[in-house]
């Protein structure tokens, strides 16, 4: 009988195939296939690739997988093939119970770009099952006296199928006595009834035994059967009747616990205890209705004893016995319908379909981050769900089919202000009042190089000190990104530029990786002060971003030149000048003067001068500031006609730098005093002389009256910066120059440091030419034009400017118009 079964359940199945193998429909972008139930593990359901246009190579590279609603996975794919596989045993009675249609939606996602797409199964019933009676010992206890065609409603036999495969129809042994007949009630249900069709005779039979059968629609048709015993009592001839054979009510799933729900009433025409009622549940009333629902024996109403749940089940048939107290106990049946009306108990739930993707933040608008559903166990209105997402929020919900969703971009995204968003969805039932919940996504943003390097400040000061050491470290600049990972990465470089005609490359470099600055050889002052270095900052993104920024980098003096002697000229005498003196000179005779310079700045060029050696150190000593020779006593005969001093010139550096420069003096009888002769010029008589002497008053007025104005705005500007360091002061010093008539002399005066020296040189002390002269120094404590006649027309052969200034935040210039008489 086994094997004969096994083989009708292989032709039903190949017959099953044949059918619906390839059956499969696409409609509104979802797809539909049908299989029967019970169908061996591996079995193909259909080619989903094919009927979803994917090619083969796409299930692997777009990670195509199934999502089943249902929680278990019936179903997977076969990606060397494409095709639907049955994962799992299918039970249409465990997943659909007797539904008349039975389907397990099923959701194809699909990467790159995502997608969804929904597929149904319908799973079709077989007659895999059979009838089968709650017990299979069936006892009735009728009494003799029971009228003709009374019924005796008797246990249903339960069929787990559904359809055609399902109970149809009951059969009995054959009997005189009974008969059976099929009433169909509320649910679908078929109940057989037993029905007397010939009085009884306790006397003949007391105990009549049946055989009950169930038999199902199916082919082959299953069956199953209960054994019926039927006592035969003789007493009490009366059943309890209800006044209903069935009772509807409808009850709110929130009903609470111990309220009323039906009243059911029977009644017995008997008298005493025959006519006495009592009622009950039926005997085989499942555990859910008594866990449910209670009955009062005594008046027959049922009260709630539980809490309702119309999401579990929404409907319940409840068997209400009515027994008597007679010998025998006579009994009677309703049928009591319940329905549950839902209420909005339970709040919307959000699922993901899709775990979120990371979104760069260039992505455009509409770009899918993830998928999701919204659900609520509720009906009607209450399962109606609305998803909202916060206001000002870069995202939205796009939705496709079946409250399905898609999280989409809208709006810009920028990783530098927000690397995560942490997106709250609420979702809200449309019940009253409405019930919500809210789920958060996270979402990450990925970078892309849209922020270029920035340096700290846009320009940079380096003050370095001259004669470095090459390869040490003038400076460290810095940049930084916004931006992550590579395209927050910096590497740093020169700009090529011109440093007096030399790549700056040339006297720097840079390190690619931290920026900091080296020098490639030492730096000289006096040959370069200051110089620009353009440092670039780029970032290694791509495509990568660039920013520049400017290095002043300032030379600062250092003390490595010695004074220069530039007067008496020794180029051909070596370190040897040659000078003349008359023998009667006075006390105060300049002899000669000595001039050096020093190429360096600052303190470092501030130059004295000293009397080393001397053949006679009593006769001649020298000017600690100008460098002038001069007699201190007048020359005697004991004198010796050669004269050998040895001047040492130091500036006021550290450490101190000299030179040495020896002058030889020889003492002439019959030499004059130049300015003597001049004097006795100037006395001969003459027109000429007399009108020139004239402009030469005027002239001195003028000169006067600027050099006054001169020395006012030289005031006020002291006064206006008095925190600065220096004093504004004028001293005296002597220039030498040369006659210029209708020409003026511009000197300017810088303010970058205290005034040494100012000085217009003319020739040797024999030339007889003197010219007027300013100089200036913050160290004096007076301040003094000096004017000297001048006698010859010689043209300015040189003029040393102004070695540093100490008047701050502004350079001043006068004109003095040379005076010279004939």
């Amino acid at each position: 009988m086994t094997k004969r079964m096994g083989y009708r359940d292989w032709r039903w199945q190949a017959l099953w195939w044949n059918n619906f193998f390839l059956l499969w429909s696409t409609i509104d972008g979802q797809t539909r296939y049908t299989i029967p139930e019970e169908l061996k593990q591996g079995s193909v359901v259909g080619n989903l690739a094919k009927d979803l246009g994917l090619g083969l190579s796409e299930i692997f590279d777009r990670k195509l997988r199934v999502a089943s609603e249902a929680g278990k996975q019936y179903f997977s794919v076969d990606a060397g093939k494409g095709e639907l596989v049955v994962n799992d045993r299918i039970d249409r009675e465990a997943l659909c119970g007797q539904s008349a249609s039975c389907v397990l939606p099923l959701q194809v996602v699909i990467e790159d770009p995502l997608q969804l797409y929904r597929v149904e199964i319908e799973i079709q019933d077989i007659n895999d099952n059979s009838p089968r009676f709650p017990s299979n010992d069936i006892t009735l206890e009728i009494a003799e006296s029971t009228a003709v065609g009374v019924r005796f409603p008797l246990e249903s036999a339960l069929d787990p199928d559904a359809g055609s495969n399902s109970l149809k129809t009951y059969t009995l042994s054959k009997d005189e006595c009974f008969s059976i007949k099929v009433k169909d009630v509320a649910g679908g249900r078929k109940v057989p009834e037993l029905i007397l069709a010939k009085p009884l005779d306790r006397e003949k039979k007391a105990v009549i035994k049946l055989l009950l059968t169930a038999l199902d629609g199916g082919n082959p048709v299953r069956s199953g059967t209960s054994q019926l015993s039927i006592r035969v009592l003789d007493i009490n001839d009366n059943v309890p009747v209800f006044e209903k054979t069935i009772y509807k009510v409808s009850i709110s799933e929130d009903t609470a616990e111990g309220a009323l729900i039906v009243q059911t009433k029977a009644t017995d025409t008997d008298d005493g205890q025959n006519g006495d009622v009592e009622y009950s549940f039926g005997v085989h009333t499942p555990d859910s209705v008594l866990s449910l629902f209670s009955i009062d024996h005594i008046s027959g109403n049922i009260f709630l004893k539980a809490k309702l749940d119309f999401e579990t089940n929404a409907n319940y048939e409840v068997d209400v016995s009515a027994k008597d107290k007679g010998s025998p106990r006579m009994e009677g049946h309703c049928s009591v319908h319940v329905e549950v009306l839902d209420v909005n108990d339970n709040a919307p739930e959000i699922v993901l379909t899709s775990q979120p993707k990371p979104v760069r933040e260039d992505s455009s608008a509409g770009t899918v981050v993830a998928l999701l559903s919204a659900r609520d166990l509720d009906s009607g209105d209450n399962g109606k769900v609305m998803l909202q997402l916060p206001k000002g929020s870069p995202f939205s919900l796009k939705p496709s089919f079946s409250n399905n969703y898609a999280l989409v971009t809208s709006g810009v995204l920028d990783r530098e202000s927000f690397s995560e968003y942490h997106i709250e969805i609420t979702a809200t039932d449309s019940g009253s009042p409405p019930l919500s919940s809210k789920k958060t996504i996270p979402v990450s943003i990925t970078d892309v190089n849209d922020n270029p390097p920035r340096f700290s400040q846009p320009s940079y000061n380096v003050y370095l000190k001259e004669n470095g050491v090459p390869g040490s470290i003038l400076y460290s600049v810095s940049a930084s990104d916004l931006d992550f990972g590579e395209n927050a990465k910096i590497s740093y470089s020169i700009l090529d530029s011109k440093v007096q005609d030399v790549s700056v490359s040339s006297y720097v470099y840079i390190n690619s990786d931290n920026g900091s600055i080296y020098s490639m050889h030492s730096f000289d002052y006096e040959k370069l002060k200051v110089f620009q270095i353009r440092v670039q900052a780029k970032d290694q993104g791509s495509p990568s971003l660039s920013s520049n920024a400017t290095v002043h980098v300032f030379i600062l003096d250092q003390n490595d030149n010695a004074p220069a002697v530039i007067y008496p000229s020794s180029a051909a005498l070596g370190s040897l000048s040659h000078q003349r003196m008359p023998r009667f000179a006075k006390a105060g005779h300049l002899v000669t003067k000595v001039t050096a310079v020093d190429a360096d700045s600052g303190h470092n060029a501030w130059i004295s001068y000293k009397l080393a050696e001397a053949t006679d150190a009593s006769l001649f000593t020298v000017n600690l500031y100008t460098g002038e020779v001069r007699t201190k006593r007048p020359v005697s005969e004991q004198d010796d006609s050669s004269q050998r001093l040895l001047i040492e010139i130091k500036d006021d550096g550290e450490p101190v730098q000299s030179a040495t420069v020896t002058v030889s003096i020889l003492l002439e009888d019959g030499l004059h005093e130049p300015i003597l002769d001049l004097r006795q010029k100037a006395v001969e008589p003459s027109k000429k002389t007399g009108r020139i002497t004239l402009y030469l008053i005027l002239s001195l007025a003028s000169v006067s009256v600027l050099s006054l104005l001169t020395f006012l705005i030289l005031a006020i500007k002291c006064i206006r910066n008095s925190r600065s360091s220096g004093s504004c002061c004028m001293r005296r010093s002597d220039c030498d120059g040369y006659k210029n008539p209708n020409r003026n002399l511009q000197i300017q005066l810088n303010t970058d440091g205290p005034i040494k020296y100012v000085e217009v040189l003319g020739g040797d002390m024999l030339s007889q030419s003197q010219s007027f002269r300013s100089c200036l120094s913050p160290m004096s404590e007076y301040s003094d034009f000096t004017f000297v006649k001048p006698s010859s027309t010689t043209d300015f052969k040189e003029m040393i400017n102004v070695l540093d200034a100490s008047l701050p935040d502004s350079t001043w210039t006068f004109e003095s118009q040379q005076v010279s008489r004939e």
